[in-house]
């Protein structure tokens, strides 16, 4: 059993690491070129295939504007209660981990959003 919720929660990362490349319009190959890994790496990654070390998922935290924090929790490395997860550092950082809103409102929020920060 302790397998299988190891794998369920590493494929859980992958997939949450996936989302938010695609929030932040990376392809694969960019966000491993900005977060120094490899695209098989990161491809093995989002499909769960591999753990990711934490300073990997640290780098990848990084090149993906969300905190290092955030990216433990989603990995188990710490608990939800009282982390950046309640709190998150940004307002697309917030936009990015609202588990309400879909991908597609996520995107919208984040294009009115950053349309707001150029014209100001």
């Amino acid at each position: 059993m302790a397998d299988e919720s190891t794998e369920r929660l590493w494929k859980g990362v992958g997939e949450f690491i996936r989302a938010q490349r695609e929030l932040a319009n990376l392809s694969l190959r960019q966000l491993a070129d900005v977060a120094k890994i490899s695209n098989p790496y990161l491809s093995q990654i989002e499909r769960g295939i591999h753990k990711p070390s934490a300073d990997v998922l640290k780098s990848l935290a990084s090149a993906l504007k969300i905190s290092a924090e955030t990216m433990y929790t989603q990995a188990g490395l710490l608990d939800g209660e009282g982390s950046e997860r309640a709190h998150p550092g940004t307002v697309e950082e917030a936009l990015r981990l609202d588990p309400a809103l879909t991908t597609d409102q996520k995107e919208t929020l984040l294009r009115i959003y950053r349309g707001f920060l150029e014209h100001s």
